[in-house]
């Protein structure tokens, strides 16, 4: 039992060492993923949040070159930065869509106000 044990743990060590690009591919979806994400809330309609995407977009192709030319470092590196610009332009899209409906919020609220007002001043009861 305990070979096994130990045959276990040096066949995914080594397959962890054998498998160098798991990581990165896995950073690529993770930042294309986040890419789509902020795509389908709306960011290309926000222009500082449209700028992040784009950003984002341009890191991953950069991460990929990068990788490509045998700098898994700095791929790697890239590709962070891909995902925290994705992040930043989701973040700003859901945060303009927050702003505009608590606009539309506060002047339904002004509009009900308004007739309440009128309807006191006009005598109240009808």
């Amino acid at each position: 039992m305990r070979n096994a044990v130990i045959l276990t743990l040096l066949g995914a060590s080594a397959a962890g060492c054998a498998a160098p690009t798991a990581p990165f591919n896995e950073r690529v979806v993770a930042s294309q993923v986040m890419i789509r994400t902020a795509e389908e809330v709306g960011a290309e309609e926000i222009p500082p949040a449209d700028l992040h995407l784009r950003l984002a977009r341009e890191q991953v192709e950069r991460a990929r070159r990068l990788s490509a030319e045998g700098a898994p470092d700095r791929a790697q590196r890239m590709l962070l930065r891909a995902q925290a610009d994705a992040e930043l332009a989701l973040a700003l899209t859901r945060g303009a869509r927050a702003q505009a409906l608590a606009r539309e919020a506060v002047g339904e609220v002004g509009s009900i106000h308004q007739r309440l007002r009128q309807g006191l001043a006009g005598g109240g009861a009808e």
